[in-house]
């Protein structure tokens, strides 16, 4: 029974928590799109290859992999929002340590502390929103993470412009005779600091609780959140639920037939294919992508922003359909989007030139279907498998493996992340552009199909009705 409807909640509550938490995702949004800006400062400070500074970049995401997989386990130990607390606290130690780094095992030190926590955010803010809020509104309150994460993306393009054109150039000294790449990452320590401080006046998740006996805690979080007669409701079907049973990392595992839970397949499989798509080329190296294309340093960082501000509204179109047309059908039109937006690119940058140098040179024609396609690339991606995959990955499991399913598949996606991230100036130094976005138009016509096949709807369902 959906008896937890919008309307029977305290939605002034819901909403400051939905704020508080997503304030981690604007941090992993801004931690994962500073190094935008910054590569030009990284090669020169530390004398990094082509393969050094794909090292260097992708070392955010090694903590990732590592930091989504300690936060769902975690957070069935410890709490959702104590494991949110130490996440804002790596935030804010990261990023002041990465922008005091002279050398570069330092700088990658403090990038992987970094990257445990947006992996650890990526993970734990969808799922501790999904477990506050409404099954009627649960998708629009979880899309608002993409939201954020696609505004701390935003803020730190908009950050990273007005240093690099204030100072000059990213590698000329601003304030205090520091670059001006350094400070990229120190602006981030406002935010962090925002989040830390906030997290200590929201609740924990009723669920956690529930899950570790703290009954008369669950039942004054949800009497909050719902009322009286709701949450007395609320409570037993969580419990029933749990029926006695602690989560634990095999959980993941089909007790019956063996093998990993299909449900665990289908959320690999969402969270693997956000990745294969090449979503975060345009996010993490943007400004380098568009330099390839013939756009200045400067020109380069203004598409940022574009792309950023149109990822923004793209996430509002989501919030007016996912709790209506439902989660499936938004995925299928984001992976035909993609596809044909993909190829599109794999056209323009096909038909590009070489100049002495060896770099690509497109015609200001060409470059218009370039930065059109990859706009409308962005937009399909963020009405879609942007913030519906972590809308289904927060509530498509049942109580007993959330916790573990997250490590596994915040593991996978983040892994696939890094994969993807390590891999492309290389593949764009030796195969081009053109190559490159074919491998990402394949996987994204591919996602079609297997969407189609093994995703099942998820929309207006109460989490303790999910099977697995």
């Amino acid at each position: 029974m959906n008896e937890a409807v919008a309307s029977r909640a305290n939605m002034g509550l819901i909403i400051a928590i939905v704020a508080v938490a997503t304030i981690g995702g604007l941090l992993f949004g801004y931690d994962s799109g500073a190094v935008n800006g910054t590569q030009a400062g990284l090669k020169s400070t530390f004398g990094l290859s082509e393969g050094g500074l794909g090292f260097t970049v992708g070392s955010l995401l090694i903590g990732c992999f590592i930091g989504a997989f300690l936060a769902g386990r975690l957070a069935d130990l410890m709490g959702r929002r104590n494991v949110m607390i130490l996440t804002a606290i790596l935030f804010l130690i990261g990023a002041l340590i990465q922008g005091f780094s002279h050398e570069q095992w330092i700088f990658v030190a403090a990038r992987i502390a970094g990257g445990m926590a947006v992996g650890a955010a990526s993970v734990l803010s969808p799922a501790y929103i999904s477990e506050v809020a409404p099954a009627d509104i649960r998708g629009r309150m979880t899309t608002i993470q993409q939201i954020m994460i696609i505004s701390g993306l935003t803020a730190a393009f908009v950050v990273n412009y007005y240093l690099a054109r204030t100072a000059g150039a990213s590698t000329n000294e601003f304030w205090l005779g520091y670059e001006a790449w350094r400070w990229m990452y120190w602006m981030q320590a406002i935010p962090a600091t925002v989040f830390l401080v906030a997290l200590f006046f929201i609740p924990e998740s009723p669920r956690y609780l529930v899950s570790k006996g703290r009954h008369e805690e669950a039942t004054r979080v949800l009497t909050s959140l719902f009322g009286a007669g709701t949450a007395a409701r609320k409570l037993a079907e969580i419990q029933a639920s749990f029926a006695d049973h602690r989560p634990a990392l095999r959980d993941i595992l089909d007790p019956v037939k063996g093998g990993v839970r299909p449900i665990v397949w289908a959320g690999l499989l969402l969270a693997v294919f956000q990745q294969l798509v090449g979503i975060n080329v345009i996010f993490y190296y943007g400004a380098t992508l568009w330099q390839l294309a013939g756009f200045t340093e400067n020109d380069a960082l203004l598409i940022n922003i574009v792309s950023g501000l149109v990822s923004i509204a793209a996430c509002f179109v989501t919030v007016a359909l996912v709790d209506r047309i439902g989660r499936k059908p938004l995925l299928l039109i984001g992976s035909a989007g993609m596809a044909v937006t993909l190829f599109t690119m794999v056209f323009a940058f096909s038909q590009g030139s070489l100049d002495a140098a060896g770099k690509l040179v497109l015609s200001q024609q060409l470059g218009t279907v370039a930065v059109i396609a990859a706009n409308l690339y962005v937009i399909f991606f963020n009405v879609s498998w942007g913030p519906v995959m972590w809308v289904m990955l927060g509530e498509m499991f049942p109580n007993q493996i959330r916790g573990s399913a997250l490590a596994v598949c915040g593991f996978a996606q983040w892994f696939a992340n890094y994969l993807i991230a390590q891999s492309f100036p290389i593949m764009a130094a030796g195969l081009g552009l053109a190559v490159s976005y074919s491998f990402y138009a394949v996987c994204a016509l591919i996602s079609f199909f297997l969407v189609q096949k093994f995703i099942h709807e998820t929309k207006g369902k109460e989490l303790e009705e999910m099977q697995g």
